[in-house]
C-alpha cells in the first residue's frame, strides 16, 4: 500500500488561522488543556478565574498564583506574541534546510537575539522522549562536521581524512514511524549494539549496512545490505529511510552550525 504524503499547510493558510493573538492563544489552550484551564503551578482545575488586570492570564484560587498557557512551556516568561511563536515553529518544522536566527528575525520582524532565543527553545522541546522503536527499524551512523580541507589552518587536526574531527551520530528509523538520533562517543560494537538494545524493542526486525559493529546482534531479526558491493536493496532490507534522514539533517547543518558560532555578546 503506497504511503500517503504528509499533510501540511501553506504559510498563507497558517496566518489565516491565527490572524489574531486571541486565535493563537485559544488554539494552544485547546491543545494543552482542552475545554478547562489547568493551573500550571498546582494542577488544580477548579476555582480558576480569568485575570481582570492581565490579558490571557488566569488566577488560581487554590494556590493563589497567576498563570497563562505559556507558563512552564518553552514560551515561559516570553514577551513575544503567540502568533510569532506559532510562525517560528512552522518555519523550523517545514524548512527542508533549516532556518537561521538571522533569517527568522527578518521573517518575524524581531531582533536577532530574540530569534536565537526562540530557535534554541524550540529545538530544546524536540528532545527525544523515553519511547522505544519497534516492528521494522533501519539503523545507520553518520558523521557531522566540517571537512578538514575547508578549515582554517590553525583549526586543522592534520591527522587524517574522512571522519577525523567530526562527531559520530547514530540514528534509528522506524518505518512509517518515529526517528531517534543521538551523538555517540564511539562506533564500536559495544556502543552501537548497546544503543540499539536501549532504544529498539526486542524481537523487532533491524536492517543495517555491513558495518562490522553490527555483527552478532542478539535479540533481533537482523538483515544487512552490502554497500561496499554497491548493493542498496536486498528484498525488504535497506537503509534508505534513515539515509534520507541524514540527507535532510545535513542540509540544515549549516544553519545549526551558524547558531553555534554566534558570538556570546550577540545572544
Amino acid at each position: 500500500m503506497p504511503k500517503k504524503p504528509a499533510k501540511t499547510i501553506s504559510i498563507i493558510e497558517l496566518i489565516s488561522l491565527f490572524f489574531t493573538e486571541q486565535k493563537a492563544v485559544d488554539w494552544l489552550e485547546g491543545v494543552r488543556w482542552g475545554q478547562t484551564p489547568v493551573c500550571a503551578h498546582c494542577g488544580c482545575v477548579e476555582n480558576i478565574n480569568k485575570s481582570k488586570s492581565k490579558k490571557f492570564t488566569y488566577w488560581c484560587c487554590n494556590c493563589h498564583k497567576q498563570f497563562a498557557v505559556k507558563t512552564n512551556t518553552i514560551m515561559h516568561s516570553s514577551k513575544l506574541s503567540m502568533q510569532k511563536w506559532v510562525v517560528a515553529i512552522y518555519y523550523l518544522l517545514t524548512a527542508r534546510k533549516g532556518i537561521s536566527s538571522m533569517q527568522l528575525s527578518k521573517e518575524l520582524g524581531i531582533t536577532h537575539k530574540s530569534a536565537w532565543f526562540m530557535l534554541q527553545r524550540i529545538r530544546e522541546s524536540c528532545k527525544q522522549g523515553h519511547f522505544k522503536l519497534s516492528k521494522v527499524v533501519e539503523v545507520d551512523e553518520t558523521y557531522m562536521g566540517s571537512k578538514e580541507k575547508n578549515k582554517h589552518s590553525h583549526k586543522k587536526l592534520n591527522s587524517g581524512r574522512g571522519a577525523v574531527g567530526k562527531a559520530a551520530v547514530f540514528g534509528m528509523c522506524e518505518r512509517g514511524g518515529k526517528v531517534k538520533a543521538m551523538v555517540v562517543e564511539a562506533t564500536n560494537k559495544e556502543s552501537l549494539q548497546g544503543t540499539i538494545t536501549n532504544n529498539v524493542e526486542k524481537g523487532s526486525t533491524v536492517y543495517t549496512d555491513g558495518h562490522r559493529s553490527y555483527l552478532g546482534l542478539q535479540g533481533y531479526k537482523h538483515s544487512t545490505v552490502n554497500h561496499s558491493a554497491k548493493e542498496c536493496v536486498d528484498g525488504m532490507a535497506h537503509t534508505n529511510g534513515i539515509e534520507s534522514v541524514w540527507a535532510v539533517l545535513k542540509r540544515g547543518y549549516p544553519c545549526q552550525d551558524f547558531e553555534r558560532r554566534v558570538p556570546q555578546h550577540e545572544r
